[in-house]
């Protein structure tokens, strides 16, 4: 069994590659820049292994200081404890958009004006180009089609997407499984047009993909039978996000974000919003009433005589 702290530090590591894909794939910097973010990081998870942070997913700042004053101590020159003071904002910010962190972590590094930026969310006619682009020609049409009409329909992260086992779905009584942080399930409904898109995948399309590996448990699969990973599956977004004509920095959380905020927007309870989302705290769930405010208040500028 392993320790507490080595638990940590492998949650750790998986972030920082995780952080390292958006970086590449949703930020589009160079493999360059990657690679210099990514060692600055490593830099910091031998720091927080040797028992530098207990628990790096709540730093305070006085250990963020420590922090800074180990990079001092190694006698690294200013400019190169300035970038990885960077990295380490780009890195918490991260965290912040996959929900690892609550705000007051974030807030710790830098200004709130600088993290606290209105997330991307798609108008409803948006999201209905970008779930109609997957074409009858395109060669995994019925298996792309029920994953984004899943993304949506659930408000879930890539992460849930891509854990989702047929065990988890009950498409008969209109409603699957979501496994999230820390391992905790919640009951999600699925509409009718993600029942029908994943009836057509499951029944059409997965029994040749899982042909090789039929054993396989997960609802979403490659073609050669194997589940889907988080990186195959922002791949894929992007794709239909291109074809839709969509802004390019849509990914799979922009869906998610999407959810939330057209829920709020239809008149739903706060609490429902935040169960259906996975928050532990009703806080973060607030962060997409903001939106909407802001949301409603560029309408009532635009159209409003006296706006």
């Amino acid at each position: 069994m392993p320790s507490d702290a080595a638990r940590r530090y492998a949650e750790l590591t998986d972030d920082i590659v995780a952080f390292r894909h958006y970086l590449q794939a949703e930020r589009g910097l160079s493999a360059n820049t990657v690679l210099a973010y990514g060692r600055d990081l490593d830099r910091f998870a031998q720091w927080v292994a040797s028992g530098g942070l207990p628990n790096y997913l709540a730093p305070t700042v006085r250990e963020l200081s420590q922090y800074i004053s180990h990079l001092r101590d190694e006698q690294l020159a200013p400019s190169s404890c300035a970038r990885h003071l960077v990295a380490l904002k780009m890195f918490y910010r991260f965290l912040r958009l996959e929900e690892r962190v609550q705000q007051s972590a974030v807030e710790l590094l830098s200004a709130p004006a600088l993290w606290e930026r209105i997330p991307q969310v798609l108008s409803p006619e948006s999201v209905e180009k970008l779930l109609a682009a997957p074409q009858p020609t395109d060669r995994f049409f019925l298996r792309d089609r029920a994953l984004l009409e899943t993304l949506y329909a659930t408000g879930s992260r890539a992460s849930e997407v891509v854990g989702l086992l047929m065990a988890d779905l009950h498409l008969e009584s209109g409603f699957c499984k979501c496994t999230g942080k820390g391992r905790k399930q919640r009951v999600v409904p699925l509409g009718r047009p993600a029942i029908q898109a994943l009836r057509e995948y499951l029944l059409g399309q997965r029994p040749e993909l899982i042909r090789a590996n039929p054993d396989v448990p997960h609802v979403f699969v490659s073609r050669g039978g194997k589940p889907l990973s988080r990186e195959m599956l922002w791949a894929l977004v992007k794709k239909y996000v291109r074809r839709a004509g969509l802004n390019a920095r849509v990914s799979p959380h922009t869906l998610r974000h999407s959810f939330a905020t057209h829920l709020l927007a239809g008149g739903a309870d706060l609490r429902t919003v935040q169960e259906l989302l996975g928050h532990a705290s009703i806080r973060t769930t607030q962060h997409y009433t903001h939106v909407d405010r802001n949301r409603l208040k560029a309408i009532h500028q635009q159209f409003h005589p006296r706006g």
